[in-house]
């Protein structure tokens, strides 16, 4: 049995032209974390233009927007990021990016887009009874964008009960969604291990103490804690990433430098690893006699969605396209800074199918459509189905007892 068509609604239909327009002019203009002052004032501009109050400024360059409709105290929190990675694209066609270095590669030009197709509509029409908040924030990438708003008094001055947040997923057909209860994505981290021996001439490497050994015994080690010390029904990644170190083929050096990233869907295993990562370091640098110095530099927590807001979300998923088309998507090691957010707040983060690249104009660059490729573009079909979800999910949302 195919899949029926979505039931989009027919006044976004009409819009999603002009929105295209928007994420297009976006993409060709992309913007790094903490930086989004263009992107700010488009998204500003715009809702100014459908008579939408904002504020601007919270984590710098965030935007928020309000929609009031009825008596209802109940209030409700869209989020879209907007920030670019500071990458060079290969695509070539119109409307790639005019600026070397930065490229829209993980679409927050789309997700802007279908956030601000849904504002208009819940503007023009407000069936709806209680607040819609349009959380724009900046900086996802690396930068913490979440937190800075929270901060600065996000859920203070816009006082939601649940937030949710929508991102396009490659790979998963254009039309469905997917979603999935608890953790949804990793808790992203980074280490820098630095080994101090004593350098020598290499014929003579017993005059010295070679940090090179130490650091591939610590590799090897650092696997141990994944198979050994954690329980095996808990998912979590240990990567060296570098190793750096040496100047000659015939000199033994000072140091050894390893650096890499771990990732876990709970706290209690990211306290496990750091803490056996730490003394796997500086008991193996002290049996070779080298010193060791650990860092662990925790960044975003793991994005572990709400169960209750999160079957609430594949209901309306299952109206809009059908429930065979609701996925239920299987958490990956990626991460993502909404994870801030539902610390504060219930809610839910979920996945809208991109399609397999075939969308892209003539004259994108030979790789795949996969976040983060050089090569990867926005599906602008998903404008009007994002936009439909997002109002379809307030107005289910607010219509709560």
């Amino acid at each position: 049995m195919s899949p029926r068509e979505p039931r989009l609604i027919e006044a976004i239909v009409d819009d999603a032209p002009a929105l295209a327009e928007i994420r297009r002019d976006i993409h060709a203009h992309p913007e790094l974390c903490f930086e989004e002052e263009r992107t700010s004032e488009l998204v500003a501009r715009c809702l100014g233009d459908w008579g939408i109050e904002h504020h601007r400024g919270l984590g710098k360059t965030g935007v928020v927007g309000i929609i009031r409709n009825g008596s209802s105290e109940r209030a409700i929190g869209l989020r879209a990021d907007m920030d670019a990675l500071p990458m060079t694209e290969h695509n070539r066609f119109a409307h790639a990016s005019r600026h070397v270095g930065k490229m829209h590669a993980c679409g927050h030009d789309g997700h802007t887009a279908m956030l601000l197709a849904a504002a208009k509509h819940l503007a023009e029409h407000r069936d709806f009874d209680g607040t819609v908040y349009l959380v724009f924030q900046p900086a996802e990438e690396g930068g913490g964008g979440a937190r800075e708003m929270i901060r600065d008094g996000l859920f203070e001055r816009f006082p939601m009960q649940a937030i949710f947040g929508m991102h396009n997923w490659p790979g998963m057909g254009a039309g469905t969604f997917g979603v999935c209860p608890g953790p949804i994505m990793a808790s992203s981290n980074e280490f820098r291990i630095t080994i101090t021996g004593k350098g020598c001439h290499a014929a003579l490497p017993h005059n010295g103490i070679d940090p090179v050994p130490v650091a591939c015994q610590m590799v090897q080690a650092f696997q141990t804690i994944v198979t050994r010390n954690k329980r095996p029904i808990d998912a979590a990644v240990i990567s060296v990433t570098m190793i750096h170190t040496g100047e000659a083929t015939n000199v033994v050096p000072d140091s050894c430098e390893i650096q890499g990233t771990v990732r876990t869907f709970s706290l209690d295993v990211l306290d496990l690893i750091e803490r056996r990562m730490r003394e796997v370091a500086e008991h193996t640098g002290a049996a070779y006699g080298a010193s060791v110095a650990f860092e662990f530099h925790r960044n975003y927590p793991p994005t572990v969605n709400h169960p209750a807001e999160a079957e609430f979300v594949r209901g309306v998923m299952a109206e809009l396209v059908g429930a065979d088309q609701v996925i239920a998507f299987e958490p990956t090691m990626g991460a993502e800074d909404f994870s801030y957010f539902l610390l504060e707040k219930p809610g839910a983060y979920f996945m809208i199918g991109n399609g397999d690249g075939g969308h892209r104009d003539h004259g994108h660059g030979l790789g795949p459509c996969n976040l983060h490729n050089p090569t990867y573009d926005f599906n602008d079909r998903l404008i009007p189905l994002g936009a439909s979800f997002w109002v379809r999910l307030v107005e289910r949302w607010l219509a709560k007892a």
